[in-house]
């Protein structure tokens, strides 16, 4: 389904900001289609004059839709809908007219045109399923009012407002709570769901008749709402904002609320506002609970690095003390291996989420690798491509397994004292990652078997790459003549 700034810059000739001047109204969208018990259709003329496309429609979450089937990007041609055309032509509110049927369904419609700055760049369709009309309730009155008021703005060039909040994430909705109060402040209207959040701040009577703002002073200690000017612009109905009071802990306070304003004056003179409320004590305690999850997580890693390198410490303390080559030379192994695994947990612990950038943590191998005294060669480590994000549970055995690689290229690649250059690619093919090290050294032994390979280094690898992480492992001639290893993973 095409976007609405797709189906204008195609059909229309509407500029940038008229564009965006829609696409705040569309911020919205939702609101005013629950305020009015109606699907919105918002058409957009056709640059040759000949009709209107839809840009864009909504259905109500508060009555039944009378669009059944989507109809974005289809045209509407001029002289088929005449209360639209007389919307466009006239710039006034269009409700003349008899109920449309559509698929044995009455539907009354409105025709609003959208003004900015004083020129008509659109017309709304409200559509009403009549099927769903009965008597209205007090509730459905005051919604209705609220939805004549804002269409009165919308064709007046006064809604949106430029500035305001409308696409937070946690932004209410109308059947959240819905409270009206008139241009002093004062509630004259609470939906059942708007009172039941004021009871959970602790308010034992009515809200109708209390001035918003001074009522929910007494109710919220100061440390948990808003600064003065905020809450008063805001619980006062002076200001397209939204903002955010209580929170959890402290006596009769265990709650967090939403709070948005959408001022009313349709006839250019402030009257009141709608006051729409949400109750987000739940939302904000397991956003809470993540937070202190996302630490615990963070310290574990923290501790385990740690005591990583407490490990390799102690190992390397062991290695100098001992007579025997061979086993010295084993203990310095299991160093690097432990601080492969203790770089991972590194770099975790300074993550916000559970993955890692494993370029940072390659290089930082590599360096390892080239460090003086790690191998009789000199060799020198760079990387080609990248790995790109990776989950703890792919980083931690592909760390080992590119040292080992790496590690097993530099120590029986080259003879001593010689020098070379190991190369480490990473590219990923959709959801498969391919890695290779290459070496230019003396490549592998003509009788060479993977299969039959005593090497603790390629036993350790192989085993990571084909069970730890899925994938497949390689070993070959380089096109310089030396080794080249490598190994396909499933990431995704």
């Amino acid at each position: 389904m095409p976007s609405l700034s797709a189906v204008a810059r195609r059909h229309t000739d509407l500029d940038p900001d008229d564009i965006a001047w829609l696409q705040l109204l569309l911020a919205d969208w939702q609101v005013i289609a629950d305020l009015s018990f109606a699907d919105l259709v918002v058409w957009l003329p056709d640059r040759d004059g000949g009709g209107f496309w839809a840009g864009d429609q909504m259905r109500p979450t508060t009555g039944p839709t009378a669009y059944v089937d989507d109809i974005v990007g289809t045209f509407l041609p001029t002289g088929r809908r005449n209360l639209i055309d007389s919307a466009w032509e006239l710039g006034r509110i269009a409700r003349e007219g008899d109920p449309e049927w559509r698929d044995d369904v009455p539907v009354r419609v409105e025709a609003i045109p959208v003004r900015r700055a004083g020129s008509v760049i659109a017309v709304i369709s409200r559509n009403t399923n009549l099927l769903g009309v009965r008597t209205p309730s007090l509730l459905e009155i005051n919604y209705l009012q609220a939805a004549s008021d804002l269409a009165e703005m919308i064709a007046a060039g006064l809604f949106p407002s430029p500035g305001q909040r409308s696409d937070h994430a946690d932004s209410p909705r109308v059947g959240d709570g819905f409270l009206r109060v008139d241009r002093e402040g004062r509630v004259v209207f609470a939906s059942p769901n708007g009172l039941s959040v004021f009871r959970k701040l602790g308010l034992t009577g009515d809200l109708t008749g209390h001035l918003l703002t001074d009522l929910t002073r007494e109710l919220v200690p100061p440390k948990k709402r808003p600064d003065e000017e905020t809450l008063s612009a805001v619980l006062g109905g002076r200001a397209h904002r939204d903002t955010e009071l209580g929170s959890a802990g402290g006596p009769g306070d265990g709650v967090s609320l939403i709070v948005r304003s959408i001022p009313l004056r349709p006839k250019g003179e402030h009257i009141g506002a709608m006051i729409l409320l949400r109750d987000v004590t739940d939302l904000r305690r397991r956003d809470r609970e993540l937070i202190t999850k996302d630490a615990t997580i963070r310290e574990i890693h923290h501790r385990v690095k740690n005591n990583l390198q407490t490990v390799a410490a102690l190992l390397r303390l062991q290695a100098r003390r001992i007579g025997s080559g061979e086993a010295r030379g084993a203990l310095e192994e299991a160093v690097r291996r432990v601080g492969s695994i203790a770089i991972v947990h590194e770099i975790l612990s300074q993550a916000v989420e559970e993955t890692v950038a494993f370029d940072d943590i390659a290089d930082r191998l590599a360096r390892l690798v080239t460090d003086v005294g790690s191998t009789s060669a000199q060799v020198t480590v760079h990387r080609e491509g990248s790995f790109g994000v990776l989950s703890s549970e792919i980083a931690t055995p592909m760390a080992m397994v590119v040292m080992e690689l790496m590690q097993n290229a530099a120590e029986h690649g080259y003879d001593s004292g010689a020098t070379g250059e190991i190369v480490l690619r990473a590219e990923r093919h959709g959801a498969i990652l391919e890695i290779a090290v290459e070496d230019d050294g003396r490549g592998l032994p003509e009788d060479f078997d993977l299969d039959s390979a005593t090497s603790l280094g390629l036993s350790i690898v192989r085993t990571l790459v084909e069970s730890e992480l899925g994938g497949h492992l390689t070993l070959g001639h380089s096109l310089d003549g030396g080794t080249r290893a490598g190994i396909s993973i499933p990431v995704e």
